[in-house]
């Protein structure tokens, strides 16, 4: 049975079309991934079908007068007074109840004696749970979900992932998570240009058929051109015989009644090939109407990031640090190193210290115990979470301006700008009329204007559309520098980071392969019988301690110096034991 019919949709904000002629079917238990480029519309359509904002043109049917909709925001929308009202929902009322029970599953305990200090400390994962028990708690007939996986740690989506499989309701989601479209929805609607797509089948699904869609389109509009092409020739070539006709029927003189027959003949000849000729436009003509039109490429925004110099071997090392906030430990007695080059994750579930360790780099945050050292000469590039951190009033080019020296390098800047989808007159729009993505894409601009040894990305794929994190990816893939990536977007951790920092019962530990082997060997590990486990461990302890030690050791001496060589050998020869320990763990 069908929910909500949509037909011929079209929404304008002065003069920016969004939404043009947009159609699209909504049916019992339905799951529907709506997908875009940021600004496409996703969340104005949203707010179509929510009945919150009237569309310029078309109609929206709703085939029950008592159709529920849940509708959940993303996680900037929300004030903290919302916040207050959810947790003092009756928690007697059957909603109540349910609102607990949903709120305990996402790790949300006894959230009705929440303080008001708690609440107005809510973390960015917190928020977004508590929205979606409380959206879930109220049992809609259609649940609208705009980003629900932002903030939320690899727990939290796996959760999402199996309440949604289970949940009785049709289901419209938002998101620029692959895993999360891909393990959700069975039908993706795609919006482009103002017009609506419809593709069967989950993300990776609709990522194959539109290029072969493209493919076959593409083929079309070659073959349609090829036959457009012999047309022009055919009238190219009618249009010569057509002149000497005309000539010949034209000719005067002495013989002029000898030649009447041939001026006849070449009268007729002449209008014949007129007639083809005008036949030949026609089709040309409605081939221009009617023919198969040449596919747009997909638009592409490039990032580019200039390889910094590389100096030395380390940019960071821990030694055996502790940090607590209150009676709350985050991380203990953890020691690890990161090598100019690498690209390391820090994966973890929420509060567990990584925005933390993050600050610790940055000097901003102190250790309890242990230290932190980052090499002097490194330069460091950090993108955070926050979006609206950016001030609202001013334009892209005097935001750039501020931080940077746009003027010396405006050929750059623009062209930067450019490449991240910026056309000419959204350079002079107010920060406050861009979207989430759009400010994401600014915050990274800052960050490629400059020159920075370290990269850190807090949550990079935040507000990114599809195609931007899959561009960001291949980018990063190929940057020469060191990078730190804190990201719950499993496809985006495997392809950009070939290492680990991993948080886990209260210790930071070094991963020395990617996010795919770390999931093989927790599936292997809950398997492996615990007393051999706790030995590698033990073994894996022992070694990255003194490799830490060593390391430290090495700071004190120059290459060539006899101490030198030996600890550096020693260093080798621990990376090889400490190599073969996780090959262990992975057979």
């Amino acid at each position: 049975m069908t929910l909500i019919s949509c037909r011929g949709i079209q929404q304008s904000f002065g003069e920016l079309s969004v939404l043009r002629q947009i159609n699209v079917d909504i049916a019992d238990q339905e799951r529907i991934g709506l997908v875009g480029m940021n600004g496409s519309g996703k969340t104005t359509l949203a707010n179509i079908i929510m009945g919150s904002l009237k569309p310029d043109g078309g109609t929206v049917l709703r085939h029950s007068k008592q159709l529920r909709i849940g509708y959940l925001l993303q996680s900037t929308s929300y004030t903290q007074h919302t916040f207050h009202s959810m947790v003092e929902t009756d928690d007697s009322s059957r909603d109540g109840e349910r609102f607990l029970e949903f709120s305990s599953h996402l790790g949300l305990k006894k959230v009705q004696e929440w303080s008001a200090d708690r609440i107005a400390g809510l973390s960015g994962g917190e928020k977004t749970k508590l929205a979606i028990a409380h959206i879930c708690a109220s049992k809609p007939d259609l649940l609208i979900l705009d980003e629900p996986t932002n903030h939320l740690d690899f727990q939290g989506v796996e959760w999402l992932i199996h309440e949604l499989k289970t949940y009785d309701a049709a289901m419209l989601i938002i998101s620029h998570d692959r895993y999360f479209l891909d393990h959700t929805v069975e039908r993706i609607v795609e919006l482009e240009d103002g017009n609506s797509y419809d593709y069967p089948g989950h993300y990776t699904w609709y990522r194959e058929e539109k290029a072969r869609r493209f493919q076959s389109q593409l083929h079309q509009y070659e073959e349609q051109k090829k036959y457009e092409q012999k047309i022009e020739m055919e009238i190219n070539r009618l249009k010569n015989w057509s002149s000497k006709a005309h000539r010949e029927a034209g000719k005067v003189g002495k013989m002029a009644e000898m030649r009447a027959g041939v001026k006849e003949f070449y009268r007729s000849k002449a209008k014949k090939m007129d007639q083809q000729v005008k036949s030949r436009i026609k089709r040309l003509e409605k081939i221009e109407i009617e023919g198969v039109k040449k596919p747009k490429e997909e638009a592409k925004v490039q990032f580019d990031w200039r390889s910094p110099d590389k100096r030395g071997r380390r940019i960071v090392e821990a030694d055996r640090i502790t940090k607590s906030f209150g009676e709350k430990l985050l991380f203990r007695d953890s020691s690890f190193y990161i090598q100019r080059g690498e690209k390391i994750g820090l994966l973890g579930p929420n509060g567990c210290g990584k925005t933390t360790l993050i600050r610790m780099i940055m000097n901003k945050e102190t250790a309890d115990a242990g230290q932190i050292w980052v090499s002097p000469t490194a330069r460091i590039a950090y993108l955070t979470q926050d979006v609206m951190d950016l001030e609202p009033e001013r334009t892209v080019l005097e935001l750039l301006a501020k931080t940077h020296d746009v003027r010396a390098d405006a050929g750059r800047a623009r062209t930067l700008l450019a490449n991240m989808g910026f056309e000419e007159e959204m350079l002079k729009k107010p920060i406050k009329n861009l979207s989430l993505g759009e400010r994401t894409r600014i915050k990274l601009s800052g960050l490629i204007m400059q020159e920075q040894d370290l990269l850190i990305l807090d949550e990079p794929t935040n507000h990114l559309d599809l195609t931007s994190r899959e561009q960001l990816e291949e980018t990063l893939a190929s940057y020469g520098g060191t990078l730190l990536v804190v990201s719950h977007d499993r496809y985006f951790l495997e392809k950009t980071c070939e290492k680990l920092l991993i948080f886990a019962e209260g210790k930071i530990s070094k991963f020395e392969s990617g996010f795919q082997a770390y999931m093989e060997k927790l599936e292997q590990e809950k398997s492996a019988p615990s007393s051999g486990k706790a030995q590698l461990q033990e073994q894996r302890m022992i070694i990255e301690n003194r490799l830490a030690f060593v390391i430290g050791e090495l700071s004190r001496y120059m290459p060539g110096d006899p101490q030198y060589e030996a600890l550096d050998l020693e260093f080798k020869e621990l990376m090889l034991e400490k190599k073969k320990l996780v090959e262990r763990k992975l057979t």
